[in-house]
């Protein structure tokens, strides 16, 4: 899935956050949106996501522009933002297999065990997300991404929280999502991230 942002720009009370931002992901490709906290990069990933609307130009996936109600749009973009919500009361391995069913999943049993081991979820798999950590709960919005198809990944700051094995598998994940055809978007400071998975950078 190919996204294009054209002439983008979003606003809070009159005030810009970001304006004329323009840029083109083809699938296999990454872009990496960086600079300094508060610059407005998790607005544009929620944009992206179709979760907030832009003021000024447009998102175009594959030539339509984003419509996050449509079928087409949820069934194409995983997103890990910086507001990711659970199910409060459904446990780690019943939420996954909730999303990977919903979502067409093929094999979605196989799927969600294959995630949660590669997460290191397996432990808590039976536990609620409240009783998680903040570390775990945010593995627990990474595997929500990874237990269903997708074409385009949208992630706010994927890195947060992971130690450098977990840093370093999310190198070796996001690759691998590049094989695979998908157009990868994410936010992040970690420079070894950037510097391994990015075609390109935007910088706000």
């Amino acid at each position: 899935m190919s996204l294009a942002v054209g002439d983008a720009g979003f606003s809070y009370g009159g005030i810009p956050v970001f304006t004329s931002l323009s840029f083109v992901v083809a699938p296999g490709e990454a872009v990496a949106v960086v600079g300094a906290n508060g610059a407005g990069k998790s607005t544009l990933l929620r944009c992206l996501a179709g979760a907030e609307v832009l003021d000024a130009g447009s998102v175009l996936l594959d030539g339509e522009v984003l419509d996050e109600s449509s079928a087409a749009a949820r069934s194409a973009v995983a997103s890990l933002l910086d507001d990711a919500d659970y199910f409060p009361d459904v446990s780690v391995v019943e939420h996954l297999r909730l999303l990977a069913w919903l979502h067409g999943t093929a094999e979605p049993e196989g799927e969600v065990l294959g995630v949660l081991a590669e997460l290191g979820l397996d432990e808590v798999r039976d536990r609620l997300p409240p009783a998680l950590s903040s570390g775990q709960r945010h593995r627990l919005g990474l595997a929500s991404c990874f237990v269903r198809p997708r074409r385009l990944l949208v992630l706010d700051e994927p890195e947060q929280r992971l130690d450098a094995q977990g840093r370093a598998w999310l190198r070796e994940r996001l690759a691998a999502e590049k094989a695979a055809g998908v157009a990868v978007v994410f936010a992040s400071h970690d420079h070894d991230l950037v510097e391994a998975v990015a075609d390109r950078t935007v910088t706000l």
